[in-house]
């Protein structure tokens, strides 16, 4: 299976400005989160890329993306009816090929030489199939994510087939739904905002649609049913995702990349006078 095409999602009314957010990168160079993202999939190979925007805010992303916004697609989600709704006002671009699908609000640092979407990618393309990056998450963070139930692959750690997935479960439900072997307890496959998924998935959003009647459309729904039509992996990868749209995710995010950088001295410094000032108040 081939990818060579990837959807980015930033049509949310709390996401439309997160993308546009300015960082520090970890070899110290200034840049949108928008770059970073175009960046992350570029690592895997591919260059055509379609942005899912509000409409009117093309332009923005445009000069937020600096000298690659002229390469980008852009498609406007005309209402803000949900996720599931944004992913498929792509459906003209992706056609009938596979495709690489991230949200505008997560960043992601990678471990090793291989960037998180370049692992996803080469993953798929080995098996052949959908394949969701997930990271084990504690279940106080249950309601910020779709969640997957699975079994693990023979001899591939960190590798599942997907059996069941929910949006936003709760402990309970999570814990009756989404049993994982070889998870801590209280821990659970949460989505990690980073998909490779079948053409297969965008028909599945338009009967989510038209059974919506005007209603949001969750994208949880149409993989849950993908995975009882296909097979469907979710994967961990080498990689930790931060979500920059919750309370100090734009913060957290950057003492991330800077922590892994070239500046990790500077800044394990700056931390330590900071926490110091603090003890002598």
């Amino acid at each position: 299976m081939e990818i060579k095409q990837a959807i980015i999602t930033a049509a949310g009314k709390s996401q439309r400005t997160l993308p546009l957010q300015t960082l520090v990168d970890r070899d110290g160079a200034a840049k949108t989160a928008l770059q970073m993202l175009i960046e992350e999939i570029q690592s895997a190979g591919i260059d055509e890329i379609c942005v899912v925007v509000a409409p009117g805010d093309e332009a923005a992303y445009r000069s937020a993306a600096g000298s690659q916004g002229g390469r980008l697609h852009f498609v406007e989600q005309p209402e803000p009816l949900g996720y599931g709704h944004a992913v498929a006002c792509a459906r003209d671009f992706a056609g009938a090929r596979p495709f690489l699908l991230l949200v505008g609000d997560h960043l992601y640092v990678h471990a090793g030489a291989k960037r998180a979407a370049q692992q996803l990618v080469e993953i798929a393309a080995q098996e052949h199939c959908a394949v969701s990056a997930v990271q084990a998450t504690h279940e106080s963070k249950l309601p910020y994510y779709g969640a997957v139930g699975g079994r693990l692959v023979p001899n591939r750690p960190g590798l599942y087939e997907v059996l069941q997935v929910l949006e936003k479960p709760t402990p309970t439900e999570a814990e009756q739904k989404l049993i994982v072997p070889g998870l801590r307890a209280g821990h659970y496959l949460c989505f990690f905002g980073m998909h490779v998924l079948t053409a297969a998935v965008m028909g599945l959003l338009d009967e989510e649609i038209a059974a919506a009647r005007g209603g949001p459309v969750h994208l949880t729904p149409a993989l849950n049913r993908l995975a009882g039509r296909e097979r469907v992996l979710a994967c961990e990868l080498r990689a930790r995702r931060y979500d920059i749209g919750v309370k100090y995710g734009l913060l957290t995010a950057q003492l991330a990349l800077a922590l892994e950088g070239e500046d990790r001295d500077e800044v394990l410094t700056g931390l330590v006078e900071l926490l110091a000032r603090r003890e002598l108040k």
